[in-house]
């Protein structure tokens, strides 16, 4: 099915799915949010699928139980095609993880992993996290120039869950080479992102091997712990779960950062006001302006796939059974009946239930983390190159247009050599 059609006293749609709306979404979301709200249209993949684009609606379908996440609720083919959900992952057998799976099956295998990013937790990964930063920033401080996605922003997350998983040094560049894979090519099962799942399901299996003979603190050990002591945790669970926190929790925290410093370079007056918090040693202002960042243009710009198990009815729309369901949080969260100044950058907003991390029981199970880099890595940025500057004009950066996620390719930057630092 097209587009729903329009109406002739309303103003055209601007177009969907094009190269200037990846640059740019957010008047073709405004667009919807006033004259379609719940939009049913064919995605690039020629998957029909309905776009919710205002807050309530989309706070309600996140958390509505009859939205599965299960692909089997639609297509089986197009799930095997790479037409939904993550190509590869069907024929790596990597089925088993919290973006696919509903309750109980969910709510056991979130209760196991979710020990992994507790406060407690997290704060004690916090050391780890500031010498990763540290050690990326000494990198190219010396340089005078940098491309902040590829060597800040991209190898951050990566060498952070690995860390987190229990991946041993050694390894880690493969991840980091896998990783890149599956930004830098898309498409179906044959696709570079197949490749990579295949290749990460395979390492993952043997290291969970591996590491039966010598359990340590690291996450992959917890879950082999809670398979051992009658969790009923199977080992490709395991490795799905492994790859899923690898697959979710880097992508994501790569465009938090690149995003989020690309609109404080184009915001100078609310970057110098952070830059000036920040060297002062205080906090608050780099807790809310990570917030902000996510709620302005945040790096999921449509939550992940969900599937109508039964007719139902979002923002007075009747859905069908059977049909897809794209929660677009970049538009929920520029919504002006929820966000007042919704299209301002306001790093002090208070009121600010932004649904980044998304809503319900499929919340970021990793958004404590996602919120740690994010802070550590602004923070560095901002206090040992304060004369950072854009080193290109905007409209010649590239824009990665996924479907899920929203990023730029590069973030090319020029700032005074840190004194003493050497271009490694």
């Amino acid at each position: 099915m097209p587009d729903q059609p329009q109406s002739p006293l309303q103003p055209p749609m601007p177009p969907l799915f094009s190269w200037e709306f990846a640059a740019d979404p957010y008047p073709a979301y405004a667009w919807l949010r006033e004259h379609a709200p719940v939009h049913r249209t064919t995605l690039p993949s020629g998957v029909e699928a309905w776009l919710v684009t205002r807050y309530a609606d989309a706070r309600q379908a996140l958390a509505d139980a009859r939205l599965s996440k299960n692909p089997t609720h639609h297509n089986a083919h197009a799930h095997r095609t790479g037409r939904v959900g993550i190509p590869g992952e069907r024929q790596a057998n990597l089925m088993t993880h919290l973006l696919n799976i509903d309750p109980p099956d969910h709510t056991r295998l979130r209760r196991l992993v979710s020990k992994a990013f507790t406060p407690r937790r997290v704060a004690e990964f916090e050391p780890q996290v500031q010498r990763l930063t540290d050690r990326l920033v000494d990198s190219f401080a010396g340089r005078g120039s940098a491309d902040l996605i590829h060597e800040f922003a991209f190898p951050l997350p990566i060498y952070a869950i690995c860390d987190l998983l229990g991946v041993p040094p050694e390894d880690q560049d493969d991840f980091r080479d896998w990783a890149g894979m599956m930004i830098r090519h898309g498409g179906g099962p044959r696709g570079g992102v197949a490749r990579a799942v295949k290749k990460m399901r395979a390492y993952l299996l043997e290291l969970i091997h591996r590491k039966r003979g010598e359990l340590g603190e690291d996450l992959i050990s917890g879950l082999i712990r809670a398979s051992d002591h009658g969790e009923h945790l199977t080992e490709n669970e395991a490795a799905a779960m492994a790859f899923i926190l690898l697959f979710a929790g880097f992508e994501t925290t790569v465009n938090l950062i690149g995003n989020g410093m690309y609109t404080l370079l184009n915001h100078p007056e609310q970057r110098a006001r952070l830059q000036e918090s920040v060297q002062r040693g205080e906090t608050a202002l780099l807790a809310t302006a990570v917030e902000e960042l996510l709620r302005y243009d945040g790096p999921v710009e449509l939550a992940t796939w969900r599937f109508a198990t039964e007719p139902l009815t979002v923002g007075g729309v009747r859905i069908p059974v059977g049909d897809p369901v794209l929660v677009v949080l970049a538009a929920a969260d520029r919504d002006p009946a929820r966000f007042a100044g919704e299209n301002t950058l306001d790093l002090a907003r208070r009121d600010n239930p932004h649904l980044g991390f998304g809503h319900g029981i499929h919340y970021c199970i990793g958004a404590p983390l996602a919120r740690l880099e994010g802070q550590r890595a602004l923070a560095a940025l901002l206090t040992r190159l304060p004369d950072l500057q854009l080193a290109a004009e905007p409209e010649e950066l590239r824009w990665r247009g996924g479907l899920i996620m929203r990023g730029l390719r590069e973030l090319p930057v020029s700032f005074t050599p840190e004194v003493g630092s050497v271009d490694l």
